[in-house]
């Protein structure tokens, strides 16, 4: 039976872990054959984030170093899937895209879904927010010959042998969805990416900063432009 691993990175989401694990569409997934564990990886939450997981039903692993690279790094180091799926814990990325997105990986790589392709509720991202999204990602698309509508999307599933070649050791804060883009395309990659709807997030921790986050990504795109091969990736 192929395994599915849904990675939530949590900090001080006890709000909301409980009430999205309860969204994740276990029991359609399983009567499609699909064998399905779900791990909340606590990065160093002063709140009951890993009590609020594990009575939800999941597994709780503890990644004490903060930083949403390393928390991803320490779900993919203890999970045996086929399929890897990766989405924030805050409640903003609804679950049931996954039954669509673990069909859509038989033929692709790695798959997306896209806040911006999607429906955005009322005050899920702010107006500024959005346009510098769509800034960064018309960037990163030009830069890497390669389009993408949501650079900074969490939202993202891979085949268990791409996950296993991402190197996440030394990414930290908001470049990690950036460091992802450029590694699809170093390595070639096949993608797709759906829409999705975005929610407001259940908590009051910020998410994206665009002065201060938004420059990082845009220089962190320059910097490692020379990664990007002359030819040869996929399309």
């Amino acid at each position: 039976m192929p395994k599915i691993a849904v990675i939530l990175p949590a900090l001080n989401e006890e709000e909301a872990v409980a009430r999205l694990i309860g969204e994740i569409p276990t029991p359609e997934l399983a009567g499609r054959g699909y064998d399905l564990e779900i791990i909340v990886v606590d990065n160093d939450s002063t709140d009951n984030t890993a009590r609020a997981a594990r009575e939800a039903g999941a597994t709780v692993l503890f990644s004490p170093l903060r930083g949403k690279g390393r928390a991803i790094k320490t779900g993919f180091d203890y999970a045996e899937a086929d399929f890897f799926f990766m989405l924030d814990a805050d409640y903003t990325y609804p679950p049931s895209n996954l039954v669509e997105m673990v069909d859509i990986l038989k033929q692709n790589d790695i798959v997306l879904g896209s806040r911006i392709k999607g429906q955005r509720e009322k005050g899920s991202m702010k107006p500024l927010n959005y346009l510098g999204n769509i800034l960064l990602s018309s960037l990163a698309s030009g830069l890497y010959r390669r389009k993408i509508s949501d650079l900074c999307t969490g939202y993202w599933g891979f085949k268990a042998e791409v996950a296993r070649k991402i190197d996440l050791a030394d990414i930290v804060g908001f470049e990690l969805e950036t460091r992802l883009f450029i590694q699809v395309v170093k390595h070639g990659y096949k993608y797709k990416e759906i829409p999705i709807n975005y929610r407001r997030r259940i908590g009051t921790r910020p998410k994206l900063n665009l002065t201060r986050d938004g420059i990082k990504i845009a220089i962190s795109l320059f910097r490692h432009l020379h990664d990007h091969p002359a030819s040869g990736s996929k399309k």
